[in-house]
């Protein structure tokens, strides 16, 4: 009997192990897909952040590239649009050179002398012309009450008047150039060349 004792008991401890046994497979089996799940999720949740900051890092190269773009652009519509206001300046120039020789010049040319004689008042004063303005020096003279002396200027590229009285500290610019040159700004404005 005792073998029989032992037997039944050997029989128990097995069974006993047996039950475990395939607890434990099936505890084993469940983590195993538990882990298996959470791993796939997280690879999940990794790979779609990895898409996210590629799509960033792309959209942001690419952002990048067009604002490159667009300012290379603005600088170049800015440089044509100088080069315009330049060539309509110097054409201008010309005509105001040409325009020197015309009667109607001397006269405006007068009208300047007399505007900054009537500032200088009483003073003497000294007055730059171009070189081809020369030739009105005495009439020009003739409006200033006090002494007026004559001189060319190189700086002076077109026509008109610069007069300058040392007593009162003043500069009076009545030369086409300054006033040519006051245009730019002005024309720049206004004439509808925006660089956008």
């Amino acid at each position: 009997m005792p073998k029989n004792k032992t037997d039944n008991f050997l029989k128990a401890i097995k069974k006993y192990a047996e039950a475990n046994k395939t607890a434990m497979q099936g505890e084993v089996k469940q983590l195993k897909t538990e882990r298996l799940k959470e791993a796939e999720q997280q690879a999940e949740l990794d790979s779609g952040r990895l898409i996210q900051e590629r799509l960033q890092k792309k959209l942001n190269e690419q952002t990048a590239m067009l604002a490159e773009k667009t300012q290379e652009g603005q600088r170049k519509l800015f440089i044509e649009r100088s080069a315009m206001v330049d060539e309509i300046f110097k054409l201008s120039a010309e005509r105001l050179v040409e325009f020197t020789s015309s009667g109607e010049y001397s006269a405006k040319l007068l009208n300047s002398a007399r505007e900054i004689a009537e500032l200088f008042g009483n003073n003497d004063c000294v007055l730059y012309v171009n070189e081809r303005d020369l030739s009105n020096a005495e009439k020009i003279k003739a409006c200033f009450k006090a002494g007026a002396e004559i001189r060319t200027d190189k700086t002076i590229k077109i026509g008109g008047i610069r007069g300058y009285c040392e007593s009162m500290s003043i500069i009076a610019d009545e030369t086409l150039d300054s006033k040519l040159e006051a245009q730019r700004e002005w024309f720049v404005e206004n004439a509808a060349l925006s660089v956008l």
